[in-house]
């Protein structure tokens, strides 16, 4: 039949919603008699149970707007039936939906919330029609209640009537309600919906063991799954809906959780709106007051002790370790705000030193308020009341406040649900152990080990470590130390007998180092201290002291010793191969040389060695009148330093000496000077400059290996030289270089020099060479000074031997 109720109802669905539709066994079909009548009557049986059901919830609800109407207008029921009859035509709304909302308006707890949240969403969504959803919901809440309320006793018949009432409607096709053990096990409470048999395989799940239903608990928040088969979470009727959607909500009241509900669909779950999750945490809230069998907590009377909480206060007593049993405070609304210390332990200890009187009976945040912190201890006892699974750790900080200064100690932690109460076991590290047990990590790191003799009852003690350093049994009887000589390398025996008599005889401190032989033929480098014990009458009955394994140091001494003498021969010889190398670069190019006159030049040189004497270069001049009358100016470079160095630049002058003889041009000669080099010198390479100068017609021929190349002075202007191809002497066996005439002119200058006069670190060798042309352009004087002027104001810093080569034309 299609009432104007049922019409109403069928135009407040809204999408997602689950249309009731007769199922295949209630029509008409022909099965075998008489077991096809007995099927068919056990399928009508259940069926009109569940409307019975059903229907009852309905009737509790109204009669609780009923009861409402009753208080509020101080009628007798049968007006308050008439009264509701009477509204109903006025409003044209169904009984369910005007006890729903009498019960919304009467009640303001946490399911009214969410209708009136709905109504206000639904209202600007839709704002012809703004509360038919709303009414509906409200309807499915309310009547779940009423179900939740009749059967608070019995978990099984609360999730039948969660899923006919309010999660049948939503499409939901099962539910589950798990109860949380303080093992953090989960036992399956109640379910409706599931196959026959899959709640007997789910009926425990063992802690641990990742599911849905875990890991709402352990997040402590509403969790959706579009697909569970791709979340990859067992759970439930994972078998039967495995593209299924879940939900699952923690059931919980006054912030402490008791178990979950979990809420399978057969088809994936499309992203729920706000509406929705808020609609399935009050289904939650009511399931969980199911389970929740604590008496409950009246905040005007905080000093109440219910009865389990007594019996944890004796036993906290009975403890060995501070105790501190706490019980949570919720606010008008039920919510968890903080916990009241109901009782401290006569072996409790205040981290800040305040008696326990004091703390007994005051909340938790204002005895410790830094415990509110961060992943502070109020979020773990927090955690421990809602999910109650018990939390331990060792050596955690905790922080008070003593004068408004922050003070830490550390302590080991413990803290357990029991019941409705919370128990907290802490222990202050003690700082005697802690220091002991420092000492002994710090032996045990030092490889020492200590020992104490008795003198007047002949008892040895050893620790641990000094059996291992003496390669002993624990078990072994001590060695005395009048014994000690027997145990040691006989080259050690004098040193060791002072030893004992400085200690035994005249009572003193002493210390001696010893080869210690053991029974497994290791032999150990040992350092024994020892400081007598007197009596109250200055009398010797005890000595204690230490064995130190100083193996390895005696080692690295001897390992040292032996390279310090080799490095100071290595010095020595470094030194000697320096000296001769200053000795023949000295010779064959003092620093100050005099000047030189030749037909038409005057040649001045400076040379500066390096300041460092291993620093010791290859660098070269020379300035020599052919027999052709041509002049000769060259300058180089021999890679490297020291004696090496030194000699290479001896081979390479000379050569370069003998060579030009033939009267080849300078591209020649340092075509030849490459082949000297590269053949005739090992692992040498070079850079070098020569010029043939031709009195006469104050020709100059020039070539280039790799060198800078020279810089002319005229008139006060100074400009480089063309950069030739020239690549360096001794990379290559064969090379041709390119030779250039300079027509030079009466009082023209000519630098050649050495790249230690212009290299820098920081600058490029062309910044470098602008500096040295600027400085040539502006010197005036003879050529002496010039020269003196231009090592003075060198910006080199490479600390390399310097060598500046001046030719005036005259």
């Amino acid at each position: 039949m299609n009432t104007p109720d049922a019409q109403q109802h069928e135009d407040a669905r809204y999408p997602g919603e689950k249309v009731e539709e007769p199922s295949r066994d209630a029509l008409p079909h022909r099965t075998p008699a008489p077991l096809g009548r007995l099927v068919a009557t056990v399928d009508r049986l259940r069926r009109q149970v569940r409307e019975a059901h059903a229907a009852a919830d309905g009737r509790a609800l109204v009669e609780l707007a009923k009861g409402i109407l009753i208080g509020q207008l101080s009628c007798t029921p049968a007006a308050a039936a008439r009264q509701l009859d009477e509204l109903c035509r006025e409003t044209g709304m169904s009984p369910l939906e005007l006890a729903a909302d009498i019960v919304n308006q009467a009640a303001r707890d946490h399911v009214s919330e969410v209708a009136a949240e709905f109504v206000e969403r639904a209202g600007t969504r839709q704002p012809s029609q703004p509360s038919a959803r709303a009414t509906t919901m409200a309807v499915r809440l309310r009547t779940a209640e009423s179900g939740v309320l009749a059967a608070a006793a019995d978990t099984q018949a609360v999730a039948e009537s969660l899923l006919t009432n309010a999660l049948g409607p939503l499409g939901a096709v099962a539910v589950a309600v798990w109860a949380a053990a303080p093992d953090g096990s989960l036992a399956l409470a109640g379910h409706a919906g599931f196959p026959p048999g899959e709640a007997a395989r789910w009926r425990h799940v063992p802690p641990g063991v990742s599911t849905v239903a875990r890991l709402a608990l352990r997040d402590r928040r509403l969790v959706g799954l579009a697909r569970l088969g791709r979340a990859g979470l067992p759970s439930i009727g994972h078998l039967h809906w495995p593209d299924g959607g879940r939900m699952a909500a923690p059931a919980g009241t006054g912030g402490r959780i008791h178990g979950v509900l979990e809420i399978c669909w057969p088809q994936p779950l499309a992203p729920q709106s706000q509406q929705i999750e808020r609609q399935v945490e009050a289904i939650a809230e009511l399931c969980a007051r199911t389970m929740d069998i604590s008496p409950p907590c009246d905040p005007a009377a905080p000093e109440a002790v219910p009865p389990d909480v007594s019996e944890l206060i004796d036993l906290a007593e009975g403890l060995h370790d501070p105790a501190v049993v706490l019980t949570p405070v919720p606010d008008p609304e039920g919510r968890l705000t903080d916990f009241r210390i109901r009782h401290v332990s006569s072996r409790f200890v205040d981290p800040v030193g305040r008696p326990r009187g004091e703390v007994n009976g005051a909340l938790l945040l204002e005895a410790y308020p830094m415990a509110a912190g961060e992943s502070g201890l109020f979020d773990i006892i927090e955690r421990v009341h809602a999910t109650g699974e018990p939390f331990r750790a060792e050596r955690m900080s905790l922080t008070a406040l003593v004068d408004q200064i922050p003070l830490t100690s550390v302590a080991d932690i413990s803290v357990s649900r029991h019941g409705a109460a919370v128990l907290l076991i802490w222990r202050v590290e003690d700082e005697t152990a802690r220091l002991a047990d420092l000492l002994q990590h710090a032996q045990r790191l030092g490889r020492i080990g200590g020992f104490e003799e008795n003198l007047v009852t002949g008892e040895v003690t050893w620790n641990t470590q000094l059996y291992a350093l003496h390669g002993l049994p624990a078990t072994a009887p001590p060695v005395p130390l009048r014994e000690l000589p027997g145990y040691a390398h006989s080259d050690d025996s004098a040193a060791l007998g002072r030893f004992l008599r400085a200690v035994l005889r005249h009572r003193r401190p002493a210390s001696v180092n010893l080869r210690l032989q053991r029974a497994d033929g290791i032999t150990r480098h040992i350092r024994v201290v020892a400081e007598p014990v007197l009596d109250a009458d200055r009398r010797l009955y005890a000595v204690r002291g230490a064995y130190q394994d100083i193996s390895a140091q005696h080692w690295t001494e001897v390992a040292l010793a032996a390279t310090r003498d080799q490095l100071a021969h290595t010095e020595a010889e470094s030194a000697e191969r320096n000296r001769l190398a200053l000795q023949l670069q000295h010779a064959i190019m003092p620093p100050t040389p005099p000047a030189i006159e030749a037909p038409g030049l005057r040649v001045a040189v400076r040379y500066r060695p390096a300041e460092t004497e291993s620093l010791v270069g290859g660098d070269w001049y020379d300035t020599v009148v052919l027999p052709s009358g041509l002049i000769m100016l060259s300058v180089g470079d021999v890679a490297g330093h020291g004696i090496e160095a030194a000699t290479g630049m001896v081979v390479l002058r000379n050569a370069l000496r003998g060579l030009a003889v033939t009267g080849a041009g300078p591209a020649q000669l340092l075509s030849w000077l490459n082949t000297v080099t590269h053949h005739l010198a090992e692992h040498v390479t070079a850079t070098a400059v020569c010029g043939l100068f031709d009195p006469a017609t104050r020709v100059m021929r020039w070539a280039r290996a790799g060198h800078l190349p020279p810089v002319l002075v005229r008139d006060g202007e100074a400009r480089v030289f063309p950069l030739i191809e020239g690549l360096l002497l001794g990379a290559l066996p064969d090379v041709a270089y390119v030779e250039r005439e300079v027509q030079l002119e009466r009082d023209d200058t000519l630098l050649m020099f050495t790249d230690g006069l212009v290299e820098r670190r920081d600058s490029s060798v062309q910044d470098s060479l602008g500096h040295l042309v600027n400085a040539a352009a502006a010197g005036a004087g003879d050529l002496d000074r010039k020269l003196d002027r231009l090592l003075a104001e060198s910006r080199s810093d490479t600390d390399d031997d310097t060598c500046v080569i001046g030719i005036q034309v005259g």
